[in-house]
């Protein structure tokens, strides 16, 4: 049994840093048409481009951006609540390689936006 043990914690292990990684580059929101690039470097996030909401663009998304346990995440940062004109605390994380899931809590709801990555923005 001991040898089994071994091998399935040496898996999780390899499956976890499968998804940690650099969140730095392009993301385009799932369920909408908004796309923002996140610079890990400098810890913030602009809107690149918002096809709803044009005057967006440019917007700083997320500031304050770091890794909460390790180089490879999660993340915490601040998140821009455009109901709310103010940032709140967020959680980022990697569900998969190229999925990332921004998570904010509001009192006691919370959301989460999921973003996958893509290679460019597109040009109008």
């Amino acid at each position: 049994m001991k040898p089994y043990r071994t091998l399935l914690i040496a898996a999780l292990l390899m499956m976890s840093q499968a998804f940690a990684g650099d969140i730095s580059g392009y993301w385009k929101l799932t369920t909408e048409p908004g796309w923002i690039e996140i610079n890990l470097k400098q810890g913030k996030g602009v809107v690149a481009r918002n096809d709803k909401f044009p005057e967006r663009v440019g917007r700083e998304f997320l500031k304050n951006l770091v890794a909460r346990d390790s180089e490879e995440g999660p993340w915490q940062g601040q998140i821009f609540i455009e109901r709310l004109g103010e940032y709140k605390d967020a959680e980022i994380s990697m569900a998969k390689p190229d999925r990332l899931n921004i998570k904010v809590k509001l009192g006691f709801m919370s959301r989460t936006l999921e973003w996958h990555r893509v290679d460019t923005v597109p040009v109008n």
